[in-house]
């Protein structure tokens, strides 16, 4: 039974993962179908039996991996046993909650299986790279994160002040809600400014806002370059410098004695074994 559920080498297996996918698939169909009233306001008996019936095979699955591994517990605190369990929760929470069945769509992470199934490791370093990347980057984005705060609200308590609570600005929250949609550049049109201050301020935060969304993105993809020209040329003259100690940073040039980011004294080089 280990070989089978879990092994991915034996055409069993190789079968059973398949299976796997396209029972997940099929399922989170019927809860996608179950929420369109036309189809699931008229059938809700087969709906329901179609529901159910997944909900119990997937809970045998899980059963199943749990008896057929030496660790059950240790399966069960992993990430893919935290999914498999989770994925099956929410039918039998339905009982005492209606409607929480909808949240049965999470099965989409299932489907992660898909990357070990088809031998797509190439796609798993991707994701590495990219969570590398992010974590190098979490102190430039959160000083990032930190000036835009700082300027909802200070501009949200500027709209208010102007727009006043007859023109919808009700609050300095509602106001940085404003701001927080304005700058995003999503304008739902629930609040509008009416006067025209107003409208030049929002004109500005428009504006602001697409200087503001490229931040984070070129923030990630210099770490992004960074790493991927470490890993091609791992004897190039920057990449002997070790990062940063105080903040993380990479890349810096030959002979750099601080930190290009936050100037802290780097480490020494340490010497090449020929």
């Amino acid at each position: 039974m280990f070989d089978v559920i879990f092994g991915v080498d034996t055409p069993a297996g190789r079968r059973f993962d398949i299976a796997l996918v396209a029972a997940i698939l099929l399922s989170i169909l019927v809860v996608v179908l179950d929420s369109v009233p036309s189809i699931g306001g008229r059938h809700p008996t087969p709906m329901a039996v179609l529901e159910w019936s997944f909900t119990l095979l997937f809970t045998l699955e899980y059963l199943a991996r749990l008896a057929c591994v030496q660790r059950p517990l240790r399966y069960a605190a992993s990430f893919f046993g935290v999914i498999d369990l989770v994925s099956v929760l929410p039918t039998y929470f339905s009982l005492l909650v209606p409607g929480s069945e909808m949240l049965l769509d999470i099965r989409i992470l299932r489907l992660l299986r898909v990357f070990r199934i088809f031998k797509l490791t190439l796609y798993i370093e991707e994701y590495t790279r990219l969570g590398e990347a992010l974590a190098a980057s979490r102190r430039k984005i959160m000083v990032f994160l930190s000036v835009v705060l700082m300027l909802i609200l200070i501009l949200g308590t500027v709209m208010y002040v102007v727009e006043g609570p007859e023109n919808g600005y009700t609050s300095i929250p509602m106001a940085m809600y404003w701001a927080t949609v304005t700058m995003t550049t999503v304008g739902y049109g629930d609040i509008t400014p009416q006067t025209t201050l107003g409208k030049g301020i929002a004109s500005f935060m428009m504006l602001l806002g697409w200087g503001i969304l490229a931040v984070p993105t070129g923030i990630v993809t210099a770490e992004m370059t960074v790493r991927h020209a470490d890993r091609r040329h791992p004897l190039r003259p920057h990449s002997g410098r070790a990062s940063c100690a105080e903040c993380g940073s990479a890349g810096h040039e030959a002979g750099a004695r601080f930190c290009k980011d936050c100037g802290a004294e780097l480490p020494p080089v340490p010497a090449r074994q020929d």
